[in-house]
């Protein structure tokens, strides 16, 4: 998130969490850069081998379509297209260098400078109060998101929006390990999203991630009354360098916040909320009481 000055507000609002703002394939081409620029160089080496686009397609298990569609710059490449065409291609790795970019271009255009932040930090502490943490979905529930918005998605950019947030989710087992820690609300576990059958899977999903060594789930119960939670979701960072970030989400508009004094708080927010929320073992018998009732 961004906001002003320090705290710069970004005008490209689009919601992360929701899908809310993303561009439906009615509305027009937003063709992202690098996959425009990741189609141009995958052209150049395919041209320099002496194929055409139905040999390369042969070669890699791709329709002259598909491969038609990634040199344009109209669809991205998937890291299995991506590792066959480095194959084919000897492209000695520039194209898997790309990959990261390419990636990263299917989030809506105000996220990516977090997401960079994210990937690299050795630390990230999440409060969420209405969904389930997007590091923490499962597919089904966060196609379940974007397929609720309003007007419609496009399939194609509920898949690629699906996509991207499956992708973030690296961070939860990278090497080295980051230290993760997430606070829910425990109306936001039991408000559904999609059918019972995606909440129960995404139930088991908790259970089993924070069941990692570098992960901590912890619920805030319902009827706590009043804490420092009620102004909203957040999400403290470090950086490799040790720097103290501050990103919070509302109504489509995203901040980063860097002013330290400002950190300062939310970090302080954070520990106020660890310590009302229901500690790791009990809030993993509260969602297995959940799983139980379904």
């Amino acid at each position: 998130m961004e906001g002003r000055g320090t705290v710069r507000t970004v005008r490209d609002v689009r919601d992360t969490r929701t899908g809310r703002g993303a561009k439906t394939k009615d509305e027009g081409p937003d063709v992202p850069g690098e996959w425009s620029a990741y189609g141009v160089l995958l052209q150049y080496l395919r041209k320099r081998a002496g194929l055409n686009q139905q040999q390369l397609g042969d070669a890699i298990g791709y329709s002259l379509e598909q491969v038609a569609s990634v040199e344009q710059g109209r669809r991205p490449a998937k890291i299995a297209f991506t590792v066959a065409a480095e194959r084919a291609l000897q492209a000695g790795g520039v194209l898997e260098a790309l990959q990261g970019e390419v990636d990263r271009a299917k989030l809506p255009r105000f996220f990516r400078n977090f997401a960079l932040i994210e990937a690299e930090a050795v630390s990230r502490f999440d409060y969420e109060p209405l969904l389930v943490p997007g590091l923490l979905q499962t597919e089904a529930y966060a196609r379940a998101l974007f397929a609720g918005h309003c007007p419609p998605l496009h399939e194609e950019i509920i898949d690629l929006r699906t996509e991207a947030r499956l992708s973030r989710q690296k961070l939860l087992t990278r090497v080295p390990l980051a230290e993760l820690s997430f606070i829910i609300n425990e109306e936001a576990l039991r408000d559904p999203v999609g059918t019972p059958e995606v909440m129960r899977a995404q139930w088991q999903q908790l259970l089993e991630l924070a069941a990692l060594r570098n992960v901590e789930v912890q619920v805030m119960p319902a009827l706590r009354g009043f804490h420092p939670g009620k102004n909203g979701p957040f999400v403290v960072v470090e950086t490799r360098e040790h720097k103290h970030l501050g990103y919070f989400e509302s109504q489509g508009v995203g901040c980063v916040v860097s002013a330290s004094a400002e950190v300062s708080t939310f970090a302080l927010r954070y520990g106020k909320l660890r310590s009302q929320a229901l500690n790791v073992d009990e809030s993993a018998r509260l969602i297995e009481r959940m799983v139980g009732e379904t």
